[in-house]
């Protein structure tokens, strides 16, 4: 039995252990007859031609892991950002660790899934928002199915959060192979703003693969901060579908950091729902071996005066792979709208590969748009002058890197995050930068 039969075999089980209103359990059964008629994507698909899912699927995977392991923090306080005071929801193995949480129902919901997706006091915000985002591809779709745990966020209009909120899912390899699919829905009502960090981690070297998908509705004047931090171990596979949905005025960045893991699959989704909306994609990739990581993002400008920014850089040595798919699409209706992107890549060896397709697609007449890529190699001019003054070669190499993707770093918010982001980057270059920021 292959994954596809074995998921679509184990739904029925699946909806008579979970307890659900009509609403969602109608949208599941939609959701499982998409993916049975889709399947998993392959590489015939444009939006996948790069990337290829064939070795993952060959795991044996178990999709309800029945074991449940406790952990201490202190095993884990290094994948934390544990310099600030955060609210926490953490999963273990796809379960929910209330001694490693810190959740909240003071003004803000910071709480779990499967309570809003069971509590009739949730209703009508999972009637408004659950599976409003999120397209009816195959991915999605399959999550959609299976959804039930991961972290449910509401927040109020007029409330600025406090502090950040971590959304942390472990796996510890209790099973052979494990697949988990977390569901995240947040929902930032009107002059709010919030500031939120994701982190998938392996604590062991059994395959995981992880189908998340995170719905982000940021209403009028609303703005929310996200990172993604993407550190994994080389046996781990990750395909990320967030979708986001502006409201006008509002202002939503994502800033996505891959360093690790097997296979990364970053699906990024902003629709523009009104005027004055500005939307921010950010990223920087570090990879080596065999890793592949593959971005694929899409803004879509459907009302008049907004923006979007759009930059991610990319290194890569080894017999790494690069894949940037980004498209932007600025509908009839959208008049001066401001659109920028730039994809730029550095390969530090010879067998790396990056696969780069920046696109526009604008019907209207009266804007700014532009989009690049660069593929290249370091300076060697650069590189001889660091030299010349007494720098060494690695260490001149490690400077060049870190500066080529510093811009991306300048528009982070949290500076915890920041000085973590330049470590995981010194050490992914194998050197000691010598500065704080």
């Amino acid at each position: 039995m292959d994954l596809k039969e074995k998921l679509t075999a184990s739904f029925l089980a699946f909806e008579n252990q979970v307890d659900t209103d009509t609403y969602v359990h109608d949208v599941r059964n939609e959701a499982i007859k998409i993916f049975e008629e889709k399947g998993f994507p392959s590489k015939k698909e444009e939006a996948w031609k790069y990337t290829s899912l064939n070795s993952v699927l060959k795991q044996d995977y178990s999709v309800f892991p029945k074991k449940e392991n406790a952990i201490e923090y202190s095993e884990v306080k290094k994948y934390f950002i544990h310099d600030i005071d955060t609210y926490n929801v953490v999963f273990i193995d796809g379960k929910y660790s209330s001694h490693l949480s810190q959740t909240t129902h003071d003004g803000i919901d910071v709480c779990l899934m499967s309570s809003a997706l069971t509590k009739p006091k949730y209703r009508l915000v999972i009637e408004n928002y659950f599976n409003k985002a999120a397209t009816k591809d195959s991915l999605p779709s399959l999550n959609t199915a299976f959804s039930n745990e991961g972290a449910y966020i509401h927040i109020p209009k007029n409330k600025l959060v406090q502090k950040p909120i971590q959304i942390i899912y472990f796996s510890t390899g209790s099973e052979a192979a494990t697949m988990l699919q977390p569901r995240n829905l947040v929902v930032v009502d009107e002059n709010s703003h919030v500031q939120i960090i994701e982190r998938h981690q392996s604590l062991t070297d059994n395959p995981v693969l992880t189908n998340s998908v995170t719905e982000i509705f940021t209403n009028k004047r609303a703005i929310v901060d996200y990172y993604k931090i993407q550190n994994d171990n080389q046996n781990a596979t990750l395909i990320d579908n967030t979708f986001i949905k502006q409201k006008q005025e509002s202002v939503a960045s994502v800033h996505t950091f891959s360093f690790g893991g097997k296979l990364v699959r970053n699906n990024l989704n902003f629709y523009q729902l009104g005027e004055r909306i500005e939307s921010i994609l950010k990223g920087v990739t570090i990879i080596g071996d065999k890793q592949h990581v593959d971005h694929n993002t899409l803004v879509h400008h459907i009302e008049p005066n907004c923006e979007s920014h759009q930059d991610y850089k990319g290194i890569f040595g080894e017999s790494s792979t690069g894949v940037f798919n980004g498209k932007i699409i600025v509908e009839k209706l959208a008049q001066k709208t401001n659109a920028f992107q730039a994809n730029n890549n550095i390969l530090i060896s010879d067998k790396a590969t990056i696969n780069t397709k920046p696109q526009l697609e604008i019907f209207a007449d009266d804007v700014k748009c532009s989009h690049g890529c660069t593929i290249g190699q370091l300076d060697e001019s650069a590189m001889f002058y660091m030299q010349s003054r007494g720098i060494p070669e690695k260490e001149a190499k490690a400077l060049l890197m870190y500066a080529f993707s510093n811009n991306v770093l300048n528009s982070v918010k949290i500076p915890e995050i920041k000085q973590r982001i330049t470590k995981i980057i010194a050490n992914k270059l194998g050197v000691n930068i010598g500065f704080d920021l």
